[in-house]
């Protein structure tokens, strides 16, 4: 039987994890840099409020509305502030379902979304199974990372349906600047284009600029159709609490949240539990995204103390998020890199080739990592590469 051409060829592991399932078959212990599950690296989370959260009575209530329940998303409406309202959002069960709600209403098979790189890899895939083209456009790097407004400019064609933006970037930590900001709605209304605005980690500035845009939201008015995606992922480190939101703002919104409750209406896949206990949840998610950042200050900290004895390796700024950019000499290839750290020394780091950063010479760490973790690999690691 034939399969649908939007899947792989194949689904053989890729060189670093067959290794890793090697190694780890064997017995070997492996140092992680790579984890970006918060509940498995070691904060301690309010358990009990979170369960009570969880066993109120209405999780047993079953009242469904395509946009999702009004009293979650006048919480969520809180959270974010900026005269955001209840109307203005509609529930998914995670950021990757309102990616592919929004691909739905946005294109037709052929179509294609720009998404600046370096990137996180989802973004081809879920446009992929939507019959989408993600296609990349390279952002480039002067002292900070930008936007390449004028390469996004070149690249629209008559089947562009949508700009994709992370803000802050991941994995390279890049906020949006205002200027770019303006000059990237008013390229959008241009052109009749969406602008799809992920701020997964929002929340997490590090070493921000001045002029960064903490939030799309900041702007009550835009002159092109903006969609802001976020969740209880990374808002509060809760990712087994499958509960994100699409939040609308600019020309045409009334009638794009219609069409988005009548996609989400043939699936209603967000759980009437995590509806139910999503404003006991956002009002605990400040102190977990405490201890996040506690976490991501102290082992950039440690990073930059182990860098001072190793002037050939470099950092690239962190303005927010969860990784690091560790820049290395390319004396070979990333993914070359990435393997031998992991067969000879036990580390895992993710090459900087997985997220579509061009040329050698990067590799991506991920900041969440558990302290002993970081602190015990870090000189094998530095020394490594």
């Amino acid at each position: 039987m034939r399969l649908s051409s939007r899947l792989p060829p194949g689904f053989e592991p890729n060189a670093l994890s067959a290794a890793l399932a090697k190694l780890r078959s064997e017995g070997r212990a492996i140092l992680d840099f790579t984890g970006s599950n918060p509940t498995r690296c070691g904060f301690t989370y309010p358990e009990a409020a979170i369960r009570a959260a969880l066993s109120q009575p209405g999780v047993l209530a079953y009242d469904p509305d395509p946009c999702g329940s009004p009293l979650a998303r006048a919480a969520i409406a809180a959270h974010h502030g900026h005269g955001l309202g209840a109307g203005d959002l509609l529930l998914t069960a995670s950021t990757s379902e309102g990616y592919g709600l929004l691909f739905k209403l946005l294109g037709d098979p052929g179509d294609e979304v720009l998404v600046p790189s370096p990137s996180y890899p989802l973004f081809e895939w879920l446009a992929r199974l939507e019959g989408l083209r993600a296609c990349s456009v390279p952002s480039y790097f002067h002292e900070r990372w930008h936007l390449d407004l004028g390469a996004l400019e070149v690249a629209v064609s008559p089947r562009t349906r949508a700009v994709v933006v992370v803000n802050p970037n991941n994995p390279t930590g890049h906020f949006l600047s205002q200027t770019e900001w303006a000059g990237l709605t008013a390229l959008c209304a241009r052109h009749g284009l969406a602008l799809l605005v992920d701020e997964v980690f929002a929340d997490y500035a590090l070493e921000p600029p001045p002029d960064r845009l903490a939030t799309a939201l900041l702007d009550p008015d835009p002159p092109c159709p903006v969609f802001l995606l976020s969740g209880l992922s990374k808002v509060a480190g809760l990712p087994q609490l499958k509960l994100g939101w699409i939040a609308l703002r600019g020309p045409g919104a009334a009638e794009h949240r219609a069409a988005l409750a009548f996609l989400a209406d043939q699936y209603l896949s967000v759980s009437a539990p995590v509806q139910a206990a999503a404003p006991a949840l956002l009002a605990l998610a400040p102190g977990i995204r405490e201890q996040i950042l506690g976490r991501l200050r102290a082992n950039l900290a440690a990073l930059d103390a182990g860098l001072a004895a190793h002037p050939r390796l470099s950092r690239l700024p962190v303005e927010g998020g969860w990784s690091v950019l560790l820049r290395r000499p390319a004396v070979d290839g990333d993914e070359a890199c990435a393997l031998r750290l992991l067969k000879q020394k036990g580390i895992l780091a993710h090459p900087g080739s997985f997220f579509d950063l061009h040329g050698d010479g990067h590799l991506v760490l991920s900041l969440l990592t558990p302290p002993t973790t970081f602190r015990e690999g870090l000189e094998a690691l530095l020394t490594g590469v």
